[in-house]
């Protein structure tokens, strides 16, 4: 009965692990997304914005980025849930973006995407 509990112990540990949101993937994700944004201490304003402090900004609201009418009045806070919709087809989300991106449908990836960027906070230091 012991060995039941164990076994049944490890398979939802190695199950929540299998499924929990990995920050080294996310990083690795990122890079699709260097060309256009930029994260970390020094991040600036590229063809996109820096995405510091990402988690509870309001999407149009980064100093000194030009963002389209679309973003700007996009009614927007960032959160995952907002962040993974927004991922998979940006222009779907924001009618009107300059992003221009055929997004991230793999929803691991955009989990794992999502805990790189939210590490990290307004001014760039992680978490």
């Amino acid at each position: 009965m012991r060995r039941a509990v164990l076994a049944s112990i490890a398979l939802a540990a190695s199950t929540a692990a299998a499924s929990a949101q990995d920050v080294a993937a996310g990083e690795q994700s990122f890079k699709k997304c260097l060309p256009c944004h930029s994260v970390g201490e020094g991040a600036k304003n590229k063809v996109g914005p820096e995405l510091n402090g990402l988690d509870g900004r309001k999407a149009g609201a980064t100093d000194g980025f030009n963002y389209t009418e679309g973003n700007k009045n996009s009614g927007i806070t960032w959160n995952e849930s907002v962040f993974k919709e927004y991922i998979k087809d940006p222009r779907a989300k924001i009618p009107g973006t300059k992003m221009v991106f055929a997004g991230i449908k793999n929803e691991k990836e955009a989990s794992d995407l999502w805990a790189f960027l939210a590490q990290y906070d307004k001014d760039g230091k992680t978490k």
